[in-house]
């Protein structure tokens, strides 16, 4: 039992210390659970991850959409999209 544990908190510590969090990402305040807005300002819903990449993944319809890290911005106080809904749902 005692393995098992040591074992586990080794994991658990090498995940810590090699974690790779995108700093571009963090940087331009991009984060999972801030709200994702369209090219024209329409709520999108919330960012559900954003990858080590820096791509945003977003649910809409009940789809899993990720958007490339270059087709995001924080722009007017929002993070936007460089598409639209109905273009989003097009290229999944």
């Amino acid at each position: 039992m005692k393995k098992i544990n040591a074992l586990m908190l080794a994991t658990v510590i090498t995940g810590i210390l090699f974690a790779t969090p995108d700093i571009a990402a963090a940087a331009d305040g991009i984060a999972a659970g801030k709200t994702l807005y369209s090219a024209s300002g329409k709520r999108l819903g919330a960012i559900y991850r954003v990858t080590e990449a820096g791509n945003v993944q977003v649910i809409i319809n009940g789809k899993m959409i990720t958007i490339p890290a270059e087709k995001v911005a924080f722009a007017d106080g929002k993070i936007k999209a460089a598409a639209e809904r109905n273009a989003l749902l097009a290229s999944r």
